[in-house]
């Protein structure tokens, strides 16, 4: 059997076995013009796959960013293949989003492949990493601090993502273009030794090659040991965590008692980006109504429900509105609609009571417009339906063991006189209720 075919064959298990391509599907092939993407590019038109390629021109080495780029539009023009091109200032993103180089380029690269994805519509796009770089990437993660999930590096799929190449070495790859007699261009900034990955390729894993020369297919293979770990991992955290999921929220003890504790917190809370020392402070935790935030969200802690919201829903400033008669009046925060509230006046006699607590039925005599619906603010005190002394909200909604997302978001409505009438969704103040004596209704409802 021919080399080339054997690469070929290769490639083609390595897709079957994870089931990352269909012959019935359509993908892109991002194309630098370098080998590994050279041979990505050949290797899935020769087994039939249905791809367009992909070029980013990063204008970051001068010249040599045109020449790739026009190496990359004679390879698919003597192929057949329709490629796909984009410019990008990227020092200028760099500096306008306070990002290195590095990191721009991916941003800008894998925003542009999803963007390109839908309005092609692709299945997927088809990237060239190898074995080497899955070497490299377990190396750079163990460096900088992991876990097991970075342990075991690159995924052959992880979203619209593909990896075809992972089973093979950077070396196998320079092999089967060698006997195609295929070329490439070479990225010259991949021989600079200020990058951390090309330090760990050109001076770390040559010298743990001296201790073993295996010592690449070594790392690859405990990656792979280690993603079947995850995996099965993941299950069973998963189960753990849906046993203490109790409605929007996390039952606390369920988690502390569940004898992995961590672990359950990690997987809750990792991807929404709490670090490791905001995770360990929870879980040794044993005071409530504390809260830890990270760039996107709030973790919340009261008595024994642990909940996560959206940080701009926790920081919103919910603002208070006039309501000078009857009608219907939209609530908004920040740009946001929040809730629709109608009201409207009818006979005590035409009355029909809907017991649902988005309904408040109110004495209009008692009711002295304008009217105010606002967020509860410290202090504010009424006397709930069908009870003769006064309370304060705040201890109300601890009563009802609302978290603190929902008593931040609670709304009343007040009347000129400054007399609670409505928590809203919740109860009608007793003074203001309706009696025998009523005759006019003020009927309000949240929408």
């Amino acid at each position: 059997m021919r080399k080339d075919n054997r690469f070929t064959d290769i490639i083609e298990n390595y897709i079957s076995r994870y089931e990352l391509l269909s012959h019935n599907g359509f993908y892109l092939v991002a194309l630098s013009g370098g080998p590994d993407s050279v041979a990505l590019l050949l290797t899935l038109r020769n087994l039939g796959y249905h791809i367009d390629a992909v070029h980013c021109n990063f204008h970051l080495r001068g010249d040599e960013s045109d020449r790739d780029e026009n190496f990359c539009v004679e390879l698919c023009k003597k192929n057949q293949i329709l490629l796909h091109r984009i410019h990008f200032d990227t020092k200028a993103y760099a500096e306008l989003h306070h990002q290195s180089i590095e990191m721009a380029a991916r941003e800008l690269r894998y925003h542009y492949f999803e963007q390109l994805c839908k309005d092609v519509q692709a299945d997927a796009i088809c990237v060239a990493h190898h074995r080497d770089d899955q070497v490299e990437t377990v190396l750079l993660h163990l460096i900088r601090g992991t876990g097991l999930r970075g342990l075991t590096g690159m995924r052959p799929k992880n979203g619209r993502i593909i990896r075809p190449f992972l089973g093979v070495s950077h070396q196998d790859i320079l092999d089967y273009l060698h006997l195609r007699h295929q070329d490439y261009v070479i990225d010259s900034t991949n021989l600079e030794r200020d990058a951390q990955r090309n330090q760990l390729r050109l001076d770390i894993i040559p010298l743990m090659e001296k201790i073993n020369p295996e010592v690449k297919d070594n790392i690859a293979r405990a990656a792979d040991i280690l993603t079947e770990v995850e995996e099965f991992s993941d299950q069973q955290i998963d189960s753990l965590i849906r046993s203490c999921h109790e409605g929007d929220s996390y039952k606390f003890s369920a988690i502390k008692n569940s004898g992995h504790s961590k672990l359950i917190l990690w997987h809750i809370l990792n991807n929404k980006g709490f670090n490791r020392q905001q995770i360990e402070e929870i879980n040794v935790c044993s005071k409530t109504n504390r809260h830890w935030l990270s760039d996107k969200y709030v973790v919340c802690l009261e008595k024994d429900s642990l909940s996560v919201v959206d940080r701009d829903k926790w920081q919103m400033e919910l603002p208070s509105m006039r309501i000078p008669e009857c009608g219907t009046y939209c609530y908004s925060a920040m740009g946001k609609d929040i809730m629709k509230l109608r009201l409207k006046e009818v006979t005590a006699d035409a009355l029909i009571i809907d017991k649902h607590p988005q309904y408040a039925f109110v004495d209009a005599a008692k009711a002295h417009f304008p009217l105010t619906l606002r967020p509860v603010k410290q202090g504010d005190r009424f006397v709930p339906f069908g009870m003769k002394g006064s309370k304060l909200i705040s201890d109300f909604m601890n009563d009802l063991k609302l978290s603190m997302i929902d008593r931040r978001r609670q709304l009343v409505v007040v009347d000129n006189q400054g007399t609670l009438l409505w928590v809203v969704g919740r109860r009608v103040d007793n003074r203001v209720a309706v009696g025998p004596e009523t005759q006019k209704v003020v009927v309000m409802e949240q929408i």
